[in-house]
């Protein structure tokens, strides 16, 4: 049995600094409480949270043993959307969708029905590639209990049957 070192708790961007390595996630994937990841270095390790936190880019895992891997905000499929900015996000909240606001432009997950309806709405939409790092996301809460948008990807409280001969290093 492998023993890997173990993430229990989470540093906010700007409350820590020199990271010993990098781990690069889809928001999907930063939307966590347990599971095992692989730094771009491939060494593995367990994030082993009290609850689901919404990681963002610029958090840091803080392993056991003190070292820091900073999370960076993978590229992922994402739909650029420009038009009544107000408008659209209103009708983006009222889905809970995740989005990423910036002054001219928001942006969310590539799927076909907030296109569609955002194009309804008179939006421009434009499908592209690029790190999404959401303002508004859905609540953590109902991701717990299966109740957000069925977008979000959540691993709850279990590690995936791959990881069954995983065991965490000791305290």
């Amino acid at each position: 049995m492998t023993k890997l070192p173990v993430a229990r708790s989470l540093r906010h961007q700007g409350d820590w600094d020199g990271a010993y390595d990098l781990v690069v996630l889809e928001y999907d994937d930063r939307l966590l409480r347990k599971k095992r990841l692989e730094t771009v270095h491939e060494e593995s390790f367990v994030v082993d949270l009290p609850e689901i936190e919404a990681v963002g880019a610029g958090d840091a895992f803080l392993l056991d043993d003190g070292r820091l891997i900073e999370v960076i905000a993978a590229e992922e499929d994402v739909l650029v959307l420009t038009g009544d900015l107000p408008l659209l996000t209103w009708h983006l909240g009222r889905r809970q969708a995740a989005v990423q606001i910036e002054a001219d432009r928001l942006l969310v997950q590539a799927d076909k029905v907030p296109e569609a309806l955002m194009r309804d709405l008179g939006a421009q939409v434009t499908a592209a590639r690029e790190p999404f790092t959401p303002d508004v996301h859905p609540s953590t809460a109902a991701a717990e209990h299966g109740r957000s948008h069925p977008r979000v990807h959540h691993h709850g409280a279990h590690i995936h049957p791959e990881d069954d001969d995983i065991e965490p290093a000791a305290d």
